[in-house]
């Protein structure tokens, strides 16, 4: 069985043709995922666990499926759904991962990013990304009501996509002088992550070997996946919302 990476599907009750997708690729990975990470903005946004929407339930319920059919499954933050806690979790049957992680794999060891966190030429968006994780920003904004929530959550995803209609588009692409630093930190050659729905595979040298940077897409119009085998072959492929797994282009593959 393989290894399995997902990222950015930004699940919304807008969206219901992103749902469908995923519940059908979780479908076509019983019996084939040894493991399935989903790494960051798997929802679109998250204003607490006690929030438990029909969408919530639905994808808890898929998910807790997978795990009890053998499948081990992973959750890491994004920038839309950090507060994303042990609650759901434990209902998905999955385990909160820390951003950045180092897993194994039958290619070496993979450090495993969301990707937020490498766009250090937005200067903005750091300084907003650090000021709403803030336990001084967090704390008031949980003991709202949930109303309350949402209508501060709508807000501030308005402001953003404001702020990136005015952005050159290579300001909120990850910044190369932040890769060498967190594979050296890693101790690995390879890093997958999303967030800038950019799929791509990047090859470069790193500390004199081979090394590359695998960017996952997001689910807009595509379902974009990364996939590791038994042997170590990485692939990056992707298909259609509309289709399904078994129809999948390998875009590149390592």
């Amino acid at each position: 069985m393989s290894q399995y990476f997902i990222s950015d599907l930004h699940l919304d009750e807008t969206r219901p043709d992103i749902t469908e997708a995923f519940l059908r690729l979780l479908h076509s990975l019983n019996g084939q995922a040894r493991q399935l990470y989903i790494l960051g903005d798997f929802f679109e946004s998250w204003i607490g666990d006690d929030e438990d929407t029909p969408l919530q339930q639905q994808v808890a319920k898929a998910l807790k499926a997978l795990a009890v059919s053998g499948s081990e499954l992973f959750l890491m933050h994004g920038n839309r759904d950090f507060l994303m806690g042990e609650d759901f979790a434990q209902r998905a049957g999955a385990t909160l991962l820390p951003d950045p992680s180092t897993i194994a794999t039958p290619c070496g060891p993979l450090l495993l990013m969301h990707g937020d966190s490498l766009c250090s030429h937005d200067a903005r968006y750091m300084k907003f990304r650090a000021t709403i994780r803030n336990p001084d920003f967090l704390k008031p904004f949980l003991a709202r009501s949930l109303e309350e929530r949402r209508l501060t959550a709508t807000q501030l995803r308005a402001m953003s996509q404001q702020n990136n209609r005015q952005k050159p588009a290579d300001i909120m692409d990850v910044n190369p002088a932040e890769i060498a630093p967190a594979l050296r930190h890693a101790q690995t050659q390879w890093l997958l992550h999303g967030h800038t729905h950019r799929p791509a595979i990047h090859r470069f040298e790193h500390d004199g070997q081979a090394a590359a940077r695998i960017v996952l897409g997001d689910w807009d119009e595509q379902v974009w996946f990364v996939r590791i085998d038994a042997q170590g072959r990485l692939e990056l492929a992707h298909y259609p919302l509309t289709q399904s797994f078994e129809d999948a282009k390998v875009l590149d593959r390592l």
